[in-house]
């Protein structure tokens, strides 16, 4: 089963025909969307100029690429498309090395990897909304493929996590009940 077709053919019968206009709570859910996802690239750039860890850099360079730029693409051009004024975000970060920052002055490998985890919670924890909350169904659409890909990130991020040490787990709940 592919999701995304499964919610393509749920969706698709409804996306058809005239649309009427997005509603201001749809506007809203979509503007602070792109302007979250824009700004998570940018600290997505600086992670990956300061990770040292080879498959951390590989699965920042992944996110970039594979969820973060297609989200800002897409919804770029529906904002287009539908006159609605694009946030303000500033330039991309450049890509290089900076080693040279001292210790306590740059992010550890796991502190990285910590706050992509925690900016992927806020990703789908903002998606869901965007569902819940959207009539058009095209907005619907977008926002649970964007939830979609954000999962299906987590989970490989989460298994890397693991692997080296990094996944911060809170402390167990023992009642001292059998």
């Amino acid at each position: 089963m592919n999701l995304f077709e499964v919610m393509k053919d749920a969706f698709g019968p409804f996306m058809d025909g005239d649309k009427k206009p997005l509603h201001v709570g749809e506007v809203m859910n979509l503007w602070f969307y792109l302007h979250g996802t824009e700004q998570t690239l940018r600290y997505d750039q600086h992670a990956y100029n300061l990770a040292q860890d080879p498959e951390l850099k590989e699965k920042i360079a992944d996110i970039i690429e594979n969820v973060h730029r297609p989200m800002i693409n897409e919804l770029t051009q529906f904002f287009k498309d539908e006159g609605i004024p694009l946030p303000d975000v500033g330039a991309e970060k450049v890509v290089g090395e900076f080693k040279a920052l001292p210790e306590g002055a740059r992010m550890n490998d796991e502190e990285i990897a910590n706050l992509i985890a925690y900016n992927l919670v806020v990703g789908i924890t903002s998606a869901t909304r965007g569902i819940t909350e959207s009539v058009r169904s095209d907005v619907g659409y977008l926002f649970a493929k964007y939830h979609m890909m954000k999962i299906t990130f987590s989970l490989t991020l989460k298994t890397l996590m693991q692997e080296k040490g990094w996944l911060r787990v809170p402390p167990y709940y023992i009642t001292g009940k059998e």
